[in-house]
């Protein structure tokens, strides 16, 4: 009897057939990769084997008796899977407030389960049942994903790369038969890549299966079989090795139309000089210093990539310059030629000019909003509500923009009902709206298949062939950077260390 064997499934969500007619059998010793591009159901198929989401019709089979919830685990991309830790994280700035952060729960105490309700003044009024998890539990867990030297920082001031490590000890700390994984290498370092495929080698070692909704590039060693998805459909199953060689990438969607872009033009406010200047820029919370003495500075037109690896001050940094960070009033910086963007600027002043896109937007961003109004609230630079009325030419503007980036055919969807990846690129669309003079683009491509990942390059390459626009791009993957880029700055431990 198979390990798992699905039979004739289909299945519906949010009105639309996402997956149709998918036979697939899972045989012990087996580990497998589900490939395919944005939207094409990797997610979803994850989530029935799972138990997470109803079958319209067909059936799957377990080749074990004991119940789902103790065999399988799902690793978590977000907060939702505990609503203390989701109520620890209202916000994606908070991991900027010193004060916030001192009130969330701590990785150790999310990994083990020691979760005292958040605004808890009087730790001797809340008592907890003692944790289920060892210390050498969390000790052996903690060693394998790297993040031993975490376990006392709240979880809110982790990294992109560092959470989602966070994440995935919590899954095995479960100690799951079948492992199941959604993108886990998107967001992570060089190093972090290498530390999870180690984790999945040793885990699939011990016999653990391992199912994973990765891309064609970032298969790990341990797999042994992989499924590609299309439109909902198995297009195709086939031993790994055979999968690699005929890996070869070709692009399936056509350019970007060069007529359509030029619509784009110039942005509306060019007067400045330098977008930014950043003079021995500190962030310190506690004892710990984020960002050590950083100068930066950006004349307009520049095309920059910073780099560095997670936890090193990338997000912090690009934080003083979105105003998101409350320290950036103990440190001294022009925006737009303008002392910390202007005297008597708001922060609302301040965004006006930016467009931004981040995986912290892409984790805290509100579900229940219409993909047209989180495209709209780029206007505005609201998260997905606002209250004022678009003109005739924002409500074109948002159009166009959806139809550039593929996503007009999802305009009167919810965010929620949409893939990871269309998620991002509708967040991308919200970054280009209001046609800013500079677009800070914090790891943009993350979940993006292939294709798209080429599309969004070619569309920023464009709208960047101008001297009147400022980019700042981050990315660990050096083909994910645009080739307008000529200008590098890494950090380390909050340093600059190459520029």
């Amino acid at each position: 009897m198979a390990l798992i064997s699905l039979q004739n499934v289909s299945v519906r969500k949010y009105e639309s057939t996402v997956l149709s007619s998918i036979d697939w059998n899972i045989e012990r010793g087996e580990n497998w990769a589900i490939v395919g591009p944005n939207g094409s159901g990797k997610t979803v198929l994850l989530d029935i084997i799972a138990g997470k989401w109803p079958l319209l019709s067909g059936k799957i089979t377990y080749g074990w008796q004991a119940p789902l919830r103790e065999t399988i685990e799902l690793a978590s991309n977000d907060y939702s899977f505990n609503r203390i830790v989701s109520a620890g994280a209202e916000y994606y700035q908070q991991r900027f407030h010193a004060y916030e952060s001192e009130r969330a729960p701590t990785v150790r105490a999310i990994l083990t389960g020691q979760l005292k309700p958040v605004g808890t003044v009087d730790d001797k009024s809340v008592k907890l049942e003692p944790s289920r998890i060892s210390e050498e539990e969390l000790a052996s867990i903690s060693e394998l994903l790297s993040i031993t030297h975490l376990l006392d920082h709240p979880f809110v001031t982790l990294s992109n790369g560092e959470t989602r490590r966070m994440l995935l000890a919590k899954s095995l700390l479960k100690k799951p038969k079948v492992l199941m994984l959604d993108n886990a290498f998107s967001g992570l370092d060089v190093h972090s890549r290498e530390v999870l495929r180690n984790a999945l080698t040793e885990l699939t070692r011990q016999g653990v299966t391992v199912i994973m909704a990765t891309t064609a590039t970032e298969i790990p060693a341990c797999i042994t079989h992989v499924v590609e998805l299309a439109e909902g459909k198995i297009v195709k199953t086939m031993p790994v090795a055979q999968f690699r060689g005929n890996a070869d990438h070709h692009s399936h969607l056509a350019m970007p139309d060069a007529t359509k872009l030029a619509h784009f033009g110039h942005p509306e406010f060019t007067n400045f000089r330098y977008a930014l200047d950043l003079r021995n820029i500190k962030v310190k919370y506690h004892d710990q210093l984020i960002l050590d003495h950083v100068n930066w500075k950006i004349a307009k037109g520049e095309k920059w990539a910073l780099s560095g690896p997670n936890g090193s001050g990338k997000s912090t940094l690009l934080s003083i310059i979105t105003a998101d960070n409350p320290q950036r009033f103990a440190n001294d910086f022009d925006l737009f030629d303008q002392k910390r963007g202007g005297i008597g600027a708001s922060i609302w002043d301040i965004k006006q000019k930016i467009g931004h896109v981040s995986p912290e937007l892409h984790l805290y961003f509100p579900r229940d909003t219409s993909v047209f109004k989180t495209i709209a609230s780029g206007f505005f630079d609201a998260t997905g509500v606002f209250f004022k009325k678009l003109t005739g030419m924002q409500v074109e503007r948002v159009h166009e923009v959806a139809e550039l980036l593929h996503v007009h055919q999802l305009i009167e969807k919810d965010f929620s009902q949409l893939s990871k990846g269309q998620q991002r690129m509708v967040l991308l669309a919200r970054a280009l709206v209001k046609n800013p003079p500079l677009l800070i683009l914090d790891e943009p491509c993350q979940g993006l298949d292939a294709d798209a990942i080429d599309y969004f390059k070619a569309v920023v390459n464009a709208i960047c062939n101008t001297d009147q626009r400022t980019l700042i791009y981050v990315s660990h993957y050096p083909n994910e950077i645009p080739s307008c880029v000529t200008h590098y700055l890494k950090l380390e431990k909050g340093k600059v260390i190459e520029s």
